[in-house]
């Protein structure tokens, strides 16, 4: 099965084909940009499929991040392909973040790990997966002392951009770091996707914190009378 996978969950806009029958990343790219991820997205999926020598058409399945992550970016990934696969008449899944993030470095190191994102405003984003790669504490908002204590305590390693902060409230943690990314790996995010069941893992974004843009309330300008 030729699986599509795009992540604008962060500052790099994502996207692979991975075919699963082979388990190989047939085209990936993952530039840097920051803003404009729905701008530049069309653009870097048509290069991903060039490089690959293939069509939209011949895509079978498609897979986005659905956060914790970038407000702005995981509307635009979770928008542009659930547009995809209204047209294409495809399944689409969501993938965490942090599923992307954990699964595939505990199974790697056959241990349990906490991928921990710096959520900014003194909170983390995190989530543990056992040595299987079994979700056993699912993404939540915690304080760096909070995921400090709980990482302490199962004895997990720590993988992702909010690692540090955890270290930093806990020194004994500090050689638990395996690595600072910010995102996941879209290899990881597209093998995750090519098996995940699209009835239970909906397009939907997952952000763990209400928005910072709210409706005015208790002030309105009057209508004009023309």
């Amino acid at each position: 099965m030729l699986t599509l996978a795009i992540d604008c969950s962060a500052r790099f806009c994502s996207v692979a084909l991975y075919q699963g029958g082979e388990n190989r990343v047939v085209a990936e790219a993952s530039p840097e940009i920051g803003r404009g991820h729905a701008e530049q997205l069309p653009a870097i999926l048509q290069t991903v499929l060039d490089d690959a020598g293939v069509t939209l058409s011949q895509v079978e399945r498609l897979g986005v991040t659905i956060g914790p992550g970038s407000f702005a970016g995981i509307r635009v990934g979770v928008a542009f392909v659930r547009g995809l696969a209204l047209a294409n008449a495809v399944p689409v899944v969501g993938v965490g973040s942090l599923e992307a993030i954990a699964i595939p470095a505990a199974r790697a190191k056959t241990a349990p790990v906490m991928a921990v994102l710096d959520a900014r405003r003194d909170r983390v984003w995190a989530l543990i997966a056992g040595a299987d790669g079994q979700i056993t504490s699912s993404a939540a908002e915690w304080t760096p002392d909070e995921a400090a204590v709980e990482a302490a305590r199962t004895g997990v390693w720590l993988l992702g951009s909010g690692a540090a902060l955890l270290a930093a409230e806990d020194a004994s943690l500090a050689s638990r770091v395996i690595g600072d990314s910010s995102a996941p790996a879209i290899a990881d995010v597209a093998r995750l996707a090519s098996h995940l069941d699209p009835r239970s893992n909906p397009p939907e974004p997952r952000y763990l914190r209400d928005a910072d843009a709210k409706p005015q309330t208790g002030f309105a300008l009057p209508h004009e009378v023309v």
